[in-house]
């Protein structure tokens, strides 16, 4: 099974670079003549290989926003995976049960009210203050869902998504609130935020991002034997040796911590979630060891592949992210919906 795993990686993988190398070249701008060869190399040498506009676009551009689609696809997609198998439900998404809507909340709130309490902060957390709040927002939703919906260590589906229902709608009051009341300049921000967006990708965001999303996998991406001994429930697992409230702890706080982030860098991006574990498990069953990693990779290449079209479909101008992956995502929710309405 490792080898099978292996062979699955590493195909995902190149399939991820060979979307990498095609989104480079795609887009409004067109490069001068160059071979992918000399066009790397003249990236990393200024040697006039290539010209300073084709610089530019690719070093400021092209790749900082092909890098956090990779990142924030796979820190979705895996945050989907891990609460999935937490909630032992295919449902339970950051989007979903308004994890992503509490974090898209309070980093509203930063955008709008933010002025008004900064001078109350260190400065030293000023340029971090909106990623800050989002993860702030995303934690204390997540803890809200679980404390909601679970009881004797049972998580009722049924309420987990009432939960989330409400918390969204009780966000986008606040949010319709705030939207009313902000400035010019705030509302454009706010719009970015609730339709998502990668184009404020720049190399300092996607190495905070980075640096989260390493430090959250160190925890998170070898569970896979662990959820798929929660799958049969939270006695048995421990009678199997799994510290089960350690792990849950873990995933409830790097689940906030990357969905959070990517709230705050990109706006509201949903579904991806929920598409990348539904695929997978066609494939692999409700087998974790596979679908823990495989989720990792596979949700880059859904958000690349959407970021991709978003910005060629309509050019010069670009549709937003969080609508095409809706388009995508709303249909596979509703099978989901269709094919569990007997156990829910």
């Amino acid at each position: 099974m490792q080898n099978k795993l292996s062979i699955y990686l590493l195909f995902s993988l190149l399939l991820l670079a060979v979307l990498a190398v095609v989104s480079l070249y795609m887009g409004v701008y067109v490069f001068e003549k160059h071979s992918l060869a000399e066009t790397i190399k003249g990236i990393w040498a200024a040697d006039g290989t290539i010209s300073e506009s084709d610089r530019f676009v690719l070093m400021d551009l092209r790749l900082p926003r092909i890098s956090m689609a990779i990142l924030i696809g796979s820190a979705l997609a895996v945050s989907g995976t891990c609460l999935q198998g937490m909630f032992k439900n295919p449902l339970a998404t950051p989007d979903l049960i308004g994890i992503t809507s509490g974090a898209s909340l309070f980093a509203a709130l930063t955008i709008v009210l933010g002025s008004s309490f900064k001078q109350y902060i260190p400065e030293a957390f000023h340029y971090s203050l909106l990623s800050i709040m989002a993860f702030i927002g995303a934690l204390i939703t997540m803890i809200m869902v679980y404390r909601i919906s679970t009881s004797n260590g049972k998580t009722n589906v049924v309420i987990m998504l009432l939960s989330g229902v409400a918390i969204t709608a009780l966000g986008f009051a606040i949010t319709g609130f705030l939207i009313y009341i902000s400035k010019e300049e705030q509302l454009r921000d706010l719009t970015f935020w609730n339709l998502g967006s990668l184009s404020g990708a720049t190399w300092t965001k996607n190495a905070i991002l980075a640096t989260i999303v390493i430090v959250s996998y160190m925890f998170l991406i070898n569970r896979g034997k662990a959820l798929n001994a929660m799958m049969l429930g939270e006695r048995d697992a421990r009678h199997l040796g799994i510290p089960v409230e350690r792990i849950k702890k873990q995933i409830v706080l790097f689940t906030a911590l990357m969905v959070g982030t990517s709230v705050a860098f990109a706006g509201n991006i949903g579904f991806v979630g929920l598409i990348v574990p539904y695929i997978l498990r066609l494939i692999f069953k409700s087998n974790y060891n596979v679908i823990l990693p495989m989720s990792a990779i596979l949700g880059s290449v859904l958000l690349l592949a959407a970021d991709t079209v978003s910005r060629t479909i309509a050019p010069p101008s670009e549709v937003p992210i969080g609508i095409l992956t809706a388009f995508m995502g709303a249909p596979i929710f509703i099978i989901i919906l269709i094919r569990s309405r007997k156990s829910m």
